[in-house]
């Protein structure tokens, strides 16, 4: 592997990917915070875990590097010591650490190991474990824990032999990105040889489940809830910088809850297979496509209809394969539990979730192997195996 970062499909062989697994920032949620934090329900760690091992697993038995954000962070100030200072600064900046709580917090991280230390800031960290006594109605906080970490398709995306390290939409995430960011610019592995087409500090937010890489010439993106088109065009200014793409295709998504990310209603899982919400087709008047291209600055307009889009691209007779098919209430049920967010091993074999029966059905009708985990907690997240998951290698494809 010559190339730190190799991924120009959604679906050749996956070789490397990126995880986090859950700790104790899913403990330190509660009913209050679940709004603001961005999560939709608090999961059982205990059987959390059990299901994320289960997934992790089943990936290694499958020919798959499974790394963990988390580990990687660790070693990275392992490796870095002097980077360490400078490093807490940051993170208890970027925290919105109280004025009054800093010199203590900053004590109470530096006497840990660099693991545990990772593992805290990730967790979140409450007064009472600085002997800081809070009264019933008072914040419990000292630094908020980071539940979505266990998201990592979203903080960054590997393009080609590159990445884009994003500004998050909302603020409550923004610490994500500091994790895999340290890692790419200090760690053995990575330094020096990733190059980066945006970030993090960039303005215009931009998130990873917006960004679909269908092959060596063509991008997907969903300018959506959380991806603005502003920072679609900056980063694809650099994409195309670096010559390995030609073309962009933006969908303008409908800016709603149901749209929040693209890989939430559509997804590449084989050469000429899709799998797509019916939401993206029966709604087609609500967004616009639109294509942006490395001999040009002017962002075209297609009115060509998605489906004639993709065979273009592809050069397939593609096939939609809907998520919970024609029933809407399996699909609007499916959907919700992450039905069309599945990640692909390789042509034409994906992991998803057990509860999406109806969709595992439609797909080994259509010839998808499916590979299947458990999600009774996992998905209480609202985020499936593709949102947990960020390649870092993928064998290019064969041509077909």
């Amino acid at each position: 592997m010559a190339n730190k970062i190799n991924v120009f499909s959604e679906i050749g062989v996956l070789k490397t990917v990126l995880v986090h697994r859950p700790g104790e920032e899913v403990e330190n949620l509660t009913p209050e915070l679940l709004e603001r934090l961005l999560f939709d329900d608090i999961p059982f760690l205990k059987v959390a875990r059990e299901e994320h091992d289960t997934f992790t697993e089943l990936m290694r038995q499958n020919g798959v590097e499974v790394l963990y954000v988390e580990i990687l962070a660790a070693e990275t100030l392992d490796q870095n010591p002097d980077l360490k200072p400078e490093f807490v600064d940051q993170f208890i900046k970027e925290a919105n650490v109280k004025p009054e709580f800093v010199d203590q917090f900053k004590d109470y991280l530096t006497k840990m190991d660099n693991q545990t230390m990772i593992n805290k800031m990730i967790g979140g960290t409450q007064k009472i474990e600085l002997g800081i006594k809070a009264g019933a109605k008072d914040y419990p906080f000292v630094a908020d824990p980071l539940p979505n970490v266990l998201f990592q398709r979203d903080p960054f995306a590997s393009i080609g032999h590159g990445i884009t390290m994003h500004r998050m939409w909302s603020e409550t995430r923004n610490r994500e990105t500091f994790f895999p960011d340290f890692v790419f610019k200090n760690h053995d592995r990575f330094k020096g040889e990733v190059p980066y087409f945006y970030e993090r500090n960039g303005v215009p937010s931009i998130e990873g489940g917006d960004i679909l890489v269908l092959n060596k010439d063509t991008l997907i993106i969903g300018c959506s809830q959380r991806t603005t088109m502003e920072a679609i065009k900056i980063a694809a200014k650099n994409i195309f910088t670096d010559g390995s793409y030609k073309k962009i295709i933006v969908l303008d998504l409908p800016k709603s809850r149901a749209f929040m990310h693209l890989d939430t209603v559509f997804t590449n899982i084989d050469y000429d297979k899709f799998i797509a919400h019916p939401l993206i087709f029966d709604n087609l008047s609500e967004f616009k496509i639109y294509e942006l291209d490395a001999d040009s600055d002017e962002m075209k307009t297609i009115d060509e209809s998605l489906l004639d889009v993709l065979k273009k691209a592809t050069n397939k007779d593609v096939k939609i394969i809907r998520c919970g098919g024609d029933d809407p209430v399996a699909a609007g049920r499916e959907q919700w539990n992450d039905g069309t967010n599945v990640i692909t091993l390789k042509p034409g074999k994906v992991i998803a979730y057990s509860r999406n029966s109806v969709t595992i059905e439609l797909l080994k009708k259509a010839g998808v192997e499916v590979l299947i985990i458990p999600s009774s907690e996992l998905s209480r997240g609202r985020g499936g195996p593709r949102c947990m998951t960020m390649p870092l290698y993928r064998e290019d494809l064969e041509t077909k």
